[in-house]
């Protein structure tokens, strides 16, 4: 798709009513700056895409008859959640009103309109379907509910699961629990070892934002994980059971139990990837847990780089260089390692920060890059890791392309992969 010019900028009037703006094309912001976003970058607002006003700031656009910048003083900014399975390339650019209360935990991709049409600076990083929000079946899930319910009447779990995940927050990976296929999520763990600034199941009650979910309030035990994931991964298409969720805390603090749990696990059943979602602060863990047969792991960063790395996750009593050792360890046993890696425009792709990838990929053997849209406040994450000034930046796109063409063995993705990926053909086709 080629556009003949950059979308218009988008504004609210406040009431949930969005318009367009013809005078004024529609700019994208990388670290602290506006920008023109290259005409290429755009695409149509996914399927399952949202767009929402930012209250008290005002969008930045260029002025179509003079290209110079300018406010869009008509109502409020507009800025749009990519679905996943895309990466945005721009954040929505904006000039807070002084006093403007911080944005809630979410991401805040660029959007514009264009030939009756949204548009979005963003790129499809994943063929996998399972977070389409069209092949979720409302009806399949509610049956599913029930009928695991009635199938496990005393697993804490499952009920967490059901009430809190699925029927609370609406959670893909617990809704396709309850449609009977692919990544089983198993959250584990209440506490944590690190104090993400933008921790989405606890908020600290003097902080301006608040977590957007609850957070797991109790210890499962082995027998509990057993008894629903061992059917899951005997019976799901292309199943993977997946430690570490968003509900929860750091799963390695109770890395006793989940090996307990996945040498259980492999008595009863041979099939699927289990996998570890992390931050990957204690490496021995890891290696207890790839000893008993651990497939695959997720280790999350906002950043490959110790000094952008500290301040955003806060870590107790583990360093930036662990979670290096433990994509070492698991790469040691032939397992999978992946980063999610929170891309925030400006700073992800900042040459610094491409520069430590580089190396990092080396360092570690590094097996894919799930790239996640950061869902955060620009302007308070930047504040509260202390950055004025990113550097020069690359573009995303552009850095993609880069490390692509130097590590072609290296995948892109935004989703766990199968085992019959990890083993056979990644970019295998996919159906709802």
């Amino acid at each position: 798709m080629s556009l003949k010019h950059t979308p218009y900028i988008l504004y609210s009037d406040g009431k949930g009513n969005i318009f367009e703006d013809t005078s004024l094309y529609t700019t994208g912001r990388s670290g602290w700056n506006a920008m023109p976003v290259p005409q290429d970058e755009w695409i149509e607002l996914p399927v399952g895409g949202q767009l929402y006003e930012l209250p008290e700031r005002r969008g930045i656009g260029i002025d179509v008859a003079t290209g110079e910048m300018r406010l869009c003083e008509k109502g409020w900014a507009v800025a749009a959640f990519v679905p996943p399975a895309h990466t945005g390339l721009y954040i929505a650019a904006y000039e807070s009103l002084p006093g403007a209360e911080t944005l809630p935990l979410f991401c805040y991709t660029a959007a514009g309109w264009y030939n009756e049409k949204f548009y979005v600076p963003a790129i499809r990083i994943e063929k996998d379907v399972r977070q389409e929000s069209e092949g979720f079946i409302n009806e399949k899930i509610k049956e599913g509910v029930a009928t695991y319910l009635s199938a496990y009447p005393h697993n804490r779990l499952v009920k967490h699961l059901a009430d809190n995940c699925c029927n609370t927050y609406h959670c893909p990976a617990a809704r396709n629990y309850f449609m009977g296929r692919w990544e089983c999520p198993v959250p584990t763990s209440p506490a944590c070892n690190a104090n993400c600034i933008g921790c989405i199941s606890f908020q600290p009650q003097e902080e301006t934002i608040i977590s957007t979910q609850d957070r797991l309030m109790f210890k499962p035990t082995a027998e509990e994980i057993t008894e629903f994931t061992v059917p899951h991964l005997e019976t799901a298409p292309f199943p993977i059971v997946s430690f570490g969720q968003g509900c929860e805390g750091e799963p390695l603090l109770m890395w006793q139990t989940i090996k307990e749990a996945i040498v259980e696990i492999r008595k009863h059943t041979d099939k699927g990837s289990i996998n570890i979602n992390t931050n990957g602060s204690d490496p021995k863990a890891v290696r207890a847990l790839c000893e008993a047969g651990l497939n695959s792991i997720r280790v999350s960063t906002n950043s490959v780089r110790e000094e952008i790395y500290t301040p955003y996750y806060r870590p107790n009593n583990y360093y930036f260089t662990d979670i290096i050792e433990s994509l070492k360890v698991v790469n040691s046993f032939g397992g999978w390692t992946s980063i999610n890696y929170f891309v925030f425009p400006g700073m992800t792709d900042c040459v610094d920060e491409y520069e430590a990838l580089r190396k990092m990929i080396k360092e570690t053997g590094l097996k894919m890059i799930q790239w996640r849209n950061f869902n955060i406040d620009p302007d308070w994450y930047l504040e509260k890791i202390g950055v004025a000034d990113t550097g020069e930046c690359i573009g995303i796109k552009q850095m993609m392309g880069l490390i692509r063409e130097e590590f072609p063995d290296l995948k892109f993705g935004y989703f766990n992969p199968s085992i019959e990926r990890i083993k056979g053909d990644f970019e295998m086709d996919f159906a709802h």
